[in-house]
């Protein structure tokens, strides 16, 4: 008897995790910006947000919540830094490119990125900014992942 009253329990909670999950920005093809972005800096260990300027809220997300919220050295002094952190930071007019070794992680790397996203001309979507986060032992140079994602977001016509 328990059984079903699980699954449906389960079932519950997919639907409102899945209702919570950015839609992305109005106007783009969310998917075709998840494959552009995906091909730029696709890894597991990487964390995409756009949010808006205004507000920070979080309009497209490529990673998972864990590699978005995970801290990681903020490679510009001591102290760490997550992506979900940087992307308020970006909201507000902070830009980076940034990257350092990963402390204890032999041969890792650390590359951050965030700033503004300059809108296509007609673009339905506001002020909007980005923040990116990547670990691992090929990780990109944060002013590459910075180069990779502005022709990403072009590609997916932002």
């Amino acid at each position: 008897m328990r059984t079903p009253v699980t699954l449906l329990a389960v079932a519950a909670v997919s639907v409102a995790l899945a209702a919570c999950e950015p839609t992305g920005p109005k106007g783009v093809d969310s998917e075709l910006l998840a494959q552009t972005v995906r091909k730029a800096v696709g890894d597991p260990n990487t964390c995409v947000l756009i949010v808006e300027k205004t507000s920070a809220r979080v309009v497209f997300r490529y990673g998972d919540y864990t590699t978005c919220a995970t801290a990681r050295p903020s490679c510009d002094g001591p102290g760490t830094l997550t992506t979900d952190d940087l992307a308020k930071l970006a909201a507000a007019g902070d830009a980076r490119t940034l990257s350092c070794d990963a402390p204890g992680e032999a041969g890792d790397r650390i590359g951050w990125a965030s700033g503004p996203i300059t809108p296509t001309p007609g673009a339905a979507y506001g002020d909007l900014a980005f923040a990116a986060n990547m670990q691992g032992p090929s990780v990109l140079p944060g002013r590459e992942i910075r180069v990779r994602l502005e022709s990403a977001f072009r590609k997916a016509g932002m």
